[in-house]
């Protein structure tokens, strides 16, 4: 595939044999002076990590990448960028299985196959001389087998693997898909803002009308998925009104 599709300009890739995270190799090459959005995309990790410091586990053959994306936008906008990442991630899976049927997205940052979780999205900030002046975003794809059900932790959804899809793709190629759909999108919201993004989105959200479950670190609750917000926030319709999620873990 990497014939069809340039590397997108203005854009730099690194890929290594191997590295204990990419998140933690971003942090080491902003150290250093990085000035253009860098893609690093590592094809062994040896001490990868989720949301919240969670192991993710990484079978042979599937994807492991980190984006970083020099920016002096607020935290608030930048955490936008799961958006943008997460609609990268589902038009680059429909490149790789020429189709979108059974493709959707949880919020905040997860893309779903037949229901089950197919990758994720951990954002970060990086900062110089105590002012952030870049995104990390880290993205892991289950590209040729899924984890074990005991690699993961308890309520997740079950974890599964592009190829149960038809993709069959490496993860070189399926990092030039990626970067492109990425770019495409990081221009439509630099120019246009939030609001294509967020429509985008909701076109492809898992459960949206559905009743779901809420965690968060001081309680958990249940609502029906009405939309996101102009913030990205979850807005949830219970039995005491219409609340915003501005960070939660979702269950289905």
């Amino acid at each position: 595939m990497s014939n069809v599709l340039s590397w997108p300009q203005g854009h730099d890739r690194i890929v290594l044999e191997s590295v204990d995270s990419t998140l933690n190799e971003a942090q080491r090459r902003h150290a250093a002076g990085v000035t253009r959005p860098t893609w690093i995309l590592a094809l062994d990790q040896t001490a990868a990590r989720g949301r919240r410091g969670r192991p993710w586990a990484m079978p042979p053959g599937n994807f492991a990448a980190n984006l970083i994306l020099p920016t002096t936008d607020r935290p608030d906008r930048i955490a936008l960028r799961s958006f943008t990442t997460a609609l990268a991630l589902f038009d680059a899976c429909v490149l790789a299985t020429g189709r979108p049927e059974g493709l959707s997205l949880k919020w905040p940052n997860d893309v779903l196959l037949n229901g089950g979780k197919l990758a994720g999205i951990l954002l970060e900030t990086l900062q110089s001389g105590g002012l952030v002046t870049a995104a990390s975003i880290g993205i892991g794809v289950n590209l040729a087998a899924a984890p074990q059900p005991d690699q993961v932790e308890a309520r997740a959804l079950r974890p599964v693997a592009l190829s149960e899809a038809g993709g069959d793709v490496t993860p070189e190629d399926f990092l030039t898909l990626l970067a492109n759909a990425f770019d495409r999108y990081e221009t439509q919201f630099v120019t246009y803002g939030f609001a294509p993004i967020r429509t985008a989105w909701l076109d492809r959200a898992a459960h949206l009308g559905d009743t779901i479950t809420a965690r968060t670190g001081a309680e958990e609750f249940q609502g029906v998925f009405d939309t996101i917000d102009d913030h990205g926030q979850l807005i949830l319709s219970t039995p005491q009104g219409q609340r915003a999620v501005a960070a939660a873990d979702i269950f289905f």
